[in-house]
């Protein structure tokens, strides 16, 4: 099955790419792929993850996610560039996004910094804001978009500060969040286990030092969310990783305090 599902792939990508047509299926010209093995379940999962696969990496940083939207704003006191953290920011379930506030929510689920960085031009630069307030790097140490080591990371974070500063945007470091294990289900690998808590402190170590080094403002969301033993406390998520509106009541005041301290 496994050397079925590598052929099946393969000829999704030729698909996907015109290098086959349909019509031509396996069998060549005119032959048709059958429609049992469309059928399959096995097929269909490989076929549909190709397709996602091409679909993602047509817009690997998702430059299309805000591009209407970036058209609309004309007032941004700060934007929030960041993962799923930041995106599910907006749902209501969870207050709003600052209401009220000139505050723009750039989040995008599942990102990493290398993406951030590619879209830090339309989605925070092109809106001329007062500040930028910078939440990545969780989904750098679980490896989204491939290993990153915590230079990576670093680098990043610091192309976007530099970025932001040459565009005179005044820049906030959020700390990476911490994440914890008391909600793990049995068998299933725990958020620790993804990323490291060790992982975590080091960069939040050098993002403190990097904002204090170079007149940027430090967010520290991980010493108000987490326990003594260092794991996000669990009444502030379900799932170890996200906040609960438990979790966004306590970032909230922390973002607007830092924005304030950022744009003295």
């Amino acid at each position: 099955m496994k050397s079925l599902l590598g052929s099946l792939v393969a000829l999704a990508l030729m698909l996907q790419s015109g290098v086959l047509s349909a019509q031509q299926g396996l069998g060549g010209a005119g032959r048709a792929l059958p429609a049992s093995l469309l059928q399959c379940a096995d097929v269909a999962a490989a076929l549909m993850a190709v397709t996602n696969q091409d679909t993602r990496l047509r817009d690997w940083a998702n430059l299309a996610r805000y591009r209407d939207a970036n058209k609309a704003v004309t007032r941004a006191e700060a934007v929030f560039m960041g993962d799923s953290i930041t995106d599910l920011w907006q749902q209501p379930r969870f207050g709003g996004f600052f209401p009220g506030k000139h505050y723009v929510d750039r989040g995008i689920s599942a990102q990493t910094t290398p993406q951030m960085l590619i879209r830090f031009r339309p989605d925070v630069i092109a809106l001329q804001p007062r500040a930028v307030v910078i939440l990545a790097g969780t989904n750098d140490i679980a490896g989204n978009t491939g290993p990153m080591t915590n230079e990576d990371i670093q680098n990043n974070l610091a192309s976007m500060a530099e970025l932001a500063t040459a565009n005179n945007i005044r820049v906030v470091l959020a700390s990476i969040t911490p994440v914890s294990a008391y909600h793990a289900a049995p068998n299933a690998q725990p958020q620790t286990t993804r990323r490291p808590v060790d992982r975590i402190q080091a960069i939040n170590a050098w993002m403190k030092a990097y904002a204090a080094a170079n007149k940027h403002v430090y967010l520290d969301y991980y010493s108000a969310m987490a326990d003594g033993a260092g794991m996000l406390k669990p009444e502030l998520s379900q799932d170890d990783l996200h906040p609960n509106a438990a979790g966004y009541k306590v970032m909230a005041p922390l973002a607007e305090a830092a924005i304030a301290q950022a744009l003295r």
